[in-house]
């Protein structure tokens, strides 16, 4: 479990390419290489990633098929930063909200709008998605959990302060950008949990 709390921006060092299948290797920030060992989970913009091979500040993490598929990780190239955080211990703050490390699907940055000390970001969501976000509800983006500040249709927004501008890889974000996306999993089960219901009875009828 993660808990949407960016620990750092790891630079990508090195990518070994194979067919359907990718390994890259990032310098994480040195606060979080004690304890770390192979087999350990660490988010990469939002996506769980497993240790594989630790050079010192040099970690490597394999990333299969599917999740090339479903993420803007196999986009990356040599020299970019990657929201990370290790997974949360029992007994640590859950400073934003319970986070799988299980991205459902990209969204695309739709327009950014600046002002004194904040920043507004829009996106846009693949169909079938936005069911899922509400106002005021909970959303991964890229590993950060974050507050949803309105929703139109497909698309909805989020407020940043300079705190997370600084922290997060999200202030390099422009339109056109596709962004990793984890809807809050309660929000998921209860919408699910509804449909069901309504269809059954539904049926019933």
């Amino acid at each position: 479990m993660f808990t949407g709390i960016v620990q750092g921006v790891a630079e990508v060092v090195a990518i070994e390419e194979k067919q359907d299948f990718r390994t890259h290797i990032v310098r994480l920030p040195q606060a979080m290489l004690p304890g770390l060992q192979l087999g350990a989970s660490v988010a990469h913009n939002g996506c769980c990633l497993t240790v594989t091979r630790v050079d010192g500040d040099r970690v490597h993490f394999d990333l299969m098929r599917e999740t090339l598929r479903v993420t803007n990780l196999g986009a990356l190239k040599v020299g970019d930063g990657v929201n990370v955080e290790r997974a949360a211990r029992f007994g640590d703050d859950i400073g934003g909200h319970a986070m799988s490390g299980h991205v459902m699907g990209l969204a695309t940055v739709v327009e950014v709008i600046e002002s004194p000390n904040n920043r507004t970001v829009w996106f846009e969501l693949p169909a079938g998605l936005e069911k899922y976000v509400f106002t005021k509800g909970y959303i991964g983006i890229d590993g950060i959990s974050l507050t949803i500040g309105a929703v139109e249709n497909r698309r909805f927004c989020v407020h940043l302060i300079p705190e997370t501008l600084t922290r997060t890889n999200i202030a390099g974000r422009a339109p056109g950008d596709r962004i990793n996306i984890e809807i809050d999993p309660q929000t998921q089960a209860i919408v699910d949990t509804v449909e069901r219901v309504l269809a059954q009875r539904g049926g019933a009828v």
